[in-house]
């Protein structure tokens, strides 16, 4: 079974595709956390933060991207671009927003 974190990210990435994004990297990890998915849009790198949840009673998926979130992504965005040597004409933090009682995705580019 595929657990629902597995699922929303599954779903954000053919979203994306189907948007004209080029997916580079699904779940980079090192040791300090983990990017969902790096992608290419145009000539901009993207670090899409991917949040799931199966209803919104609780919230919205994308308000669980708190600062410490934000600050976190943003590291390791710099670890992986160190890493990797990979580099664009420009950088960019989207996050992707799944529902999966009705599969909605709302995706916000340039979330912070």
């Amino acid at each position: 079974m595929v657990s629902l974190g597995r699922q929303g990210e599954e779903l954000a990435a053919a979203y994306l595709v189907d948007k004209g994004y080029q997916i580079l990297v699904r779940n980079w990890r090192c040791r300090h956390g983990e990017i969902d998915l790096v992608a290419m849009d145009g000539k901009t790198m993207v670090f899409i933060e991917v949040k799931t949840r199966r209803t919104v009673r609780l919230g919205l998926p994308a308000e669980a991207v708190d600062i410490r979130k934000q600050e976190r992504l943003r590291s390791l965005a710099r670890r992986y671009i160190y890493e990797t040597g990979q580099t664009a004409g420009a950088y960019r933090f989207d996050v992707v927003a799944v529902t999966t009682t009705d599969n909605s995705i709302t995706l916000i580019q340039n979330a912070f």
